[in-house]
């Protein structure tokens, strides 16, 4: 596989999979019994934790072994498409929060 420099389909595929991850969990914690603001809010939450872990901002280590991830999508040419810097999947979480729930009737 060959590393390909394409901002703008990085930053495409980061939205994308943010809104999975806020959707996957949204519906996680629907099938736990929690509703409305309650499960907007843990949702978010949960949502900025696990893309801070995947863009590198979580400072992840384990018994002096530092983890440092590195976001890349496949292209249907299976080359790896990346942004250019670290993933900033984090910085989507709110909008994108406001938007699957402002899309969703009332839980």
């Amino acid at each position: 596989m060959q590393l390909k420099i394409d901002a703008d389909t990085f930053d495409q595929q980061q939205q994308i999979l943010t809104r999975e991850i806020i959707e996957q969990i949204r519906l996680k914690l629907i099938e736990a019994g929690l509703k409305g603001e309650q499960l907007k809010d843990l949702t978010g939450n949960i949502a900025f934790s696990v893309a801070s872990t995947l863009d590198d901002t979580a400072m992840i280590a384990l018994d002096g072994v530092a983890v440092r991830p590195y976001l890349t999508f496949v292209d249907d040419e299976d080359a790896l498409i990346h942004g250019g810097e670290n993933a900033y999947t984090h910085e989507y979480v709110a909008d994108l929060i406001n938007d699957v729930f402002s899309n969703r009737p009332a839980e």
